[in-house]
C-alpha cells in the first residue's frame, strides 16, 4: 500500500557529501515512521538513521552520528538523508523504509513493512 523510491546515490570522494531522497506514494506518509538502512557487499543490512512519524524523534547509528542527518517533509511525502564527511566504509546500497509501528524510532529491519529498491553510494579513497 506504500511505494518508496530512492534517489541521489552516486560516486563521491572521501570527505564529500551526498543527499539521498525517498519519495513515497500510497498511504498517508505522515502515518509512518521511516528510516534509512544500508547493506555493504558481503554484510548484513544495518540501520543507519530513523525518524518518528511526527518528526520529533531521531536516532542514528554510532557510525554515522554527527555526519548524517535524517529529515522528512510530510507535505511533500518525502524523506531525506544528508550525508557529510563521507568515508569509504560508508560504501553500500542504501534503502529507505517505512514502518507502521508509530512508537519511537525503530531500528530493526524486521520492524519495517515497506522498502525502496535501493540506491548505490560509493565513496572512493
Amino acid at each position: 500500500q506504500v511505494q518508496l523510491v530512492e534517489s541521489g546515490g552516486g560516486l563521491v570522494q572521501t570527505g564529500g557529501s551526498l543527499r539521498l531522497s525517498c519519495a513515497a506514494s500510497g498511504r498517508t506518509f505522515s502515518s509512518y515512521g521511516v528510516g534509512w538502512f544500508r547493506q555493504a557487499s558481503g554484510k548484513e543490512r544495518e540501520f543507519v538513521a530513523g525518524i518518528s512519524w511526527n518528526g520529533i524523534n531521531t536516532y542514528y547509528a554510532d557510525s554515522v552520528k554527527g555526519r548524517f542527518t535524517i529529515s522528512r517533509d510530510n507535505a511533500k511525502n518525502t524523506m531525506y538523508l544528508q550525508m557529510n564527511s563521507l568515508k569509504p566504509e560508508d560504501t553500500a546500497v542504501y534503502y529507505c523504509a517505512a514502518t507502521q509501528v508509530r512508537v519511537g524510532v525503530r531500528i530493526n529491519p524486521s520492524e519495517y513493512d515497506y522498502w525502496g529498491q535501493g540506491t548505490q553510494v560509493t565513496v572512493s579513497s
